[in-house]
């Protein structure tokens, strides 16, 4: 018969070895992403694998609080998140609104 705590163990080796592959997955996301709003996505990967480890080892070892920890991270992942948005809003608008310059032509002039 196979024990309970024996299944546990292992599930939660599982579970830390997929949120590390997540965890480097992003990072890698993070550091060659084309885009800022691919970084941004990235970020928040990271923070969604980071909630998810606290949570494991909070089941590993038992205790509570780190229940607490990992919703406090997400909540503070979630206002970076809408702040890093709100960034990307504002910056387009910016570069948006900026008149365009003409193009100046060199001393010469073409004939």
């Amino acid at each position: 018969m196979i024990d309970a705590n024996a299944v546990l163990d292992g599930t939660v080796t599982i579970a830390l070895a997929l949120l590390c592959l997540s965890f480097f997955f992003a990072v890698i996301r993070v550091v060659r992403g084309p885009t800022l709003p691919d970084r941004i996505l990235a970020l928040d990967m990271l923070v969604a694998a980071a909630i998810g480890f606290i949570a494991v080892i909070g089941i590993k070892t038992g205790y509570a609080l780190y229940v607490d920890i990992a919703i406090a991270l997400g909540l503070v992942g979630f206002l970076a998140t809408v702040a890093f948005a709100r960034f990307i809003m504002t910056r387009g608008r910016v570069a948006e609104e900026r008149p365009k310059k003409k193009p100046v032509s060199g001393g010469k002039g073409h004939r």
